[in-house]
């Protein structure tokens, strides 16, 4: 195996886990809003937020690092459309879910506070999660496209 399919594999790898770990944590966060039960949303949320820490996080931060030794094993030119037009849509994915990993935060915290006071999940919960949701789509959606771009290069 060659260094650089060693750092495509890698490359690879951690789109993977970004896309796996995006898609795993939409679909529990929804699974226990839905349930409206602030015990099971408060557990999913804090292993939602440990789980971006631990796994998106250090993708994400290395993502720059293998796509940048991938360029310059392959002479690839800053130029290229599709590369220019990636590293947009990463600052987008980027600027949608830094502020998702704080809503996470808040909507753990809100639901543990309405459990240890036994009381209904608060207005300010719902009105983060439809804000979640609302950059949830255009975050991973840019992901989705990165992903497409580095596979086709069509531009």
């Amino acid at each position: 195996m060659t260094l650089y399919f060693l750092v495509k594999y890698l490359h690879v790898l951690g789109a993977i886990v970004i896309l796996g770990t995006g898609a795993g944590i939409a679909f529990f966060m929804l699974m226990a809003h839905r349930s409206r039960d602030a015990a099971f949303i408060a557990r999913t949320a804090e292993t939602v937020v440990i789980a971006d820490m631990l796994f998106t996080l250090t993708a994400v931060l290395l993502q720059p690092v293998s796509g940048g030794v991938l360029m310059w094993l392959s002479s690839t030119m800053w130029s290229e459309r599709w590369l220019m037009t990636s590293l947009g849509l990463y600052a987008v994915a980027g600027l949608f879910w830094v502020p998702v990993i704080f809503m996470q935060i808040e909507m753990r915290d809100l639901a543990r506070k309405a459990v240890e006071q036994n009381q209904e999940l608060p207005p300010r919960y719902f009105a983060l999660f439809h804000r979640w949701v609302l950059f949830g789509i255009p975050g991973f959606g840019a992901v989705m496209a990165i992903l497409w771009l580095m596979i086709a290069k069509p531009i």
